[in-house]
């Protein structure tokens, strides 16, 4: 079978990324240009800010992964984006250029679900990891156990019921007086603090349901802070960020412990922004070593947004036929099946 090449676009958040990757597999070109620095001085992303650099930064990104790849968009068989979820003026950048350019070029259009992006990061870095598996995406937006029955056929398991496991890392990091993102500083601090200093609560774990919940334990961070300011007693950050981190990671491991149980698969694919936290991967595999559990994580470089993982997803939907037309759509809280 001739080899596909697809080019994949990614523009969820605050990252514009393009890419081309061959057969799902074989990243052969990627350029991101990230809004990080933008974003700091506002403590996070602004969406008006991001769409605006997305628009401007988005025709020059596609136009250098083309020329790193040595290829023009005529060797190109598909165009794969990202349609949600995330910021909807973001994403709707990225679907209107992709849909622009696969109309004029004569290419497929291919919508990628980012969830599903992220998982499909693995197959960048792990050419013998094949479906049958369970997957943990953590990240800024989404906190899900997934059941990858096969590439196109991956349902939910459990999710956040209200913030996302990154969501409250960046939280928690910002009333501790950290720079944005919060995640990295978080786990820097973590490793000089002590993880049982503070008994921050491991909400959800009583019961038997694979979802997740970070509100409470976001709440009662911020109850800890103030309740130290009010009999004015010093905190040290070190101690918080690693009892807040240990309170988080006990929980994604202990649910995605439950899940591999209940289904009986012993093949777990970590992704999403936070599978790039150093004291969650030691503690999956510490977890998957325990219980003879297949473990895949990505590089750093595939975990946060990037175009590289939607174009290996675009790639094997394309091969089941999921084929997008002109009038797909961004969908802010697209669900996962």
């Amino acid at each position: 079978m001739k080899d596909k090449l697809i080019l994949g676009i990614e523009t969820s958040c605050d990252e514009t990324s393009a890419a081309i990757v061959k057969n799902g597999r074989t990243l052969l070109s990627e350029v991101t240009s990230t809004q990080i620095d933008i974003h700091r001085i506002y403590g996070g992303v602004v969406p008006e800010i991001a769409s605006r650099n997305h628009l401007q930064m988005l025709p020059y990104v596609v136009a250098e992964a083309l020329e790193k790849a040595d290829l023009t968009i005529d060797d190109i068989d598909a165009v794969g984006v990202t349609y949600g979820p995330g910021l909807v003026g973001a994403l709707l950048v990225g679907l209107s250029y992709a849909k622009a350019l696969a109309y004029a070029s004569k290419k497929t259009l291919i919508g990628v679900h980012h969830i599903k992006g992220h998982i499909a990061a693995n197959y960048l870095q792990y050419p013998t990891l094949e479906p049958p598996f369970l997957g943990l995406v953590v990240s800024g937006g989404h906190t899900n156990i997934v059941h990858v029955r096969d590439y196109c056929d991956i349902v939910t398991l459990g999710k956040t019921i209200d913030d996302a496991a990154g969501e409250a890392y960046d939280k928690v990091a910002r009333v501790l007086g950290f720079p944005y993102p919060g995640g990295p500083e978080i786990d820097a601090h973590a490793k000089n603090g002590r993880g049982d200093e503070i008994a921050f609560p491991r909400v959800m774990l009583e019961h038997e349901s694979l979802d997740f919940s970070f509100s409470g334990l976001k709440s009662a961070v911020l109850n800890y802070l103030n309740s130290m300011d009010m009999k004015n007693i010093e905190v040290n950050p070190d101690d918080v960020s690693a009892s807040f981190q240990e309170a988080v990671i006990d929980v994604l491991v202990a649910k995605i412990q439950l899940a591999a149980k209940k289904t009986r698969i012993k093949t777990i694919a970590l992704s999403g922004g936070v599978a790039a936290n150093s004291r969650l991967k030691e503690r999956m595999t510490e977890m998957a070593q325990d219980n003879g559990y297949m473990l895949y994580i990505p590089q750093p470089k595939y975990c946060t947004d990037n175009a590289s993982m939607i174009a290996s997803c675009a790639y094997y939907e394309l091969m089941c036929g999921n084929i997008a037309d002109i009038y797909l759509n961004a969908v802010a809280n697209l669900p996962l099946g």
